[in-house]
């Protein structure tokens, strides 16, 4: 895939498990590929459009936070239907304004190339503009969750943070984590998966919801 590079609308039609859509396209940091990304985790994020109120002070938060993405492996890669030479001037006027240097490549999509493939774009907008969502690509390329929101609200960096050490958690400790779960708080167990484990564990306390704690703590991957 190249690309030269509201309330009521639905989230992507690419799924959870499903493969991220490759895509190639120039960006704020020189031109980039998806897949040059492989074997790191990737948050592709949209945004409606550049100098407007919420993507601003989303990609204030977004940059100052970089180094605690990039301690769990994780690029940050944003996207729009804006010019490179919109994102250039909005860099710019951020650097100036609230002195903070965008700390990741904003990839140009004026062709909404990768808008579409990604369901990022609303069906009833008014213009072309992209929805807020979000994408969770783990090092196989493979989008392990998304989020979707409207224009009108902003993104939680902390909330960002909180999903992607859930998923490596996951992926690392042969565990799922319950309801509120931060970084530090005990997680739980996945269930069993036949009856000699059900009634094995009977006598243990409620068999179907076993917690332990979480050996990373607070910190660490």
């Amino acid at each position: 895939m190249n690309s030269n590079a509201d309330d009521n609308a639905v989230c992507s039609p690419i799924q959870i498990g499903d493969p991220a859509p490759d895509f190639r396209a120039r960006t704020t940091m020189g031109d980039m590929t998806l897949s040059g990304h492989r074997g790191r985790w990737v948050l592709l994020f949209s945004h409606p459009a550049d100098f407007t109120p919420v993507c601003t002070s989303e990609f204030v938060a977004l940059s100052r936070a970089s180094d605690r993405f990039k301690a769990l492996g994780c690029d940050l890669v944003a996207v729009s239907v804006d010019s490179l030479y919109s994102h250039l001037g909005w860099i710019r006027a951020i650097r100036e304004h609230f002195g903070v240097t965008i700390a990741f490549p904003i990839v140009e999509d004026p062709s909404m190339v990768i808008g579409r493939a990604y369901g990022m774009l609303a069906d009833n907008a008014p213009d072309a503009a992209t929805l807020r969502s979000t994408f969770f690509i783990d090092p196989e390329g493979i989008v392990r969750a998304k989020l979707c929101y409207p224009a009108t609200i902003g993104r939680s960096v902390e909330e960002l943070l909180r999903v992607l050490t859930a998923l490596q958690r996951v992926d690392n400790d042969n565990i799922v984590t319950p309801e509120g779960w931060h970084p530090g708080d005990d997680v739980l167990l996945p269930p069993y998966q036949d009856q000699h484990g059900a009634l094995d564990a009977a006598g243990d306390g409620c068999w179907f919801h076993r917690t332990q704690p979480d050996k990373h703590g607070k910190t660490g991957k």
